[in-house]
């Protein structure tokens, strides 16, 4: 939270208190079946999955898995371009 409170002026515990916020918006979205786009930074967004057959590893024991949700996550062309350079 250092970081976030030199570049913005906040105390660190402001800093804290911000960055919280917005992870808990955020994930209040993302459990809403909303996308959240950060600029600059890339897309989250919720995918539904299908039930499936599996294999236990080890054991090699057939095992079914549940349908469910899973984030997914698409990076934003510009971060993509800035660590490539």
């Amino acid at each position: 939270m250092e970081t976030v409170a030199d570049k913005t002026g906040l105390t660190k515990k402001q800093s804290e208190q911000a960055v919280s916020a917005m992870l808990d918006r955020v994930l209040t979205a993302l459990q809403g079946g909303q996308n959240v786009t950060l600029p600059g930074l890339g897309t989250f967004s919720v995918k539904a999955t299908a039930a499936r057959t599996g294999v236990r590893p080890g054991t090699s024991e057939k095992i079914q898995i549940p349908a469910g949700r899973k984030v997914s996550y698409k990076v934003a062309s510009t971060l993509k371009e800035s660590v490539n350079g």
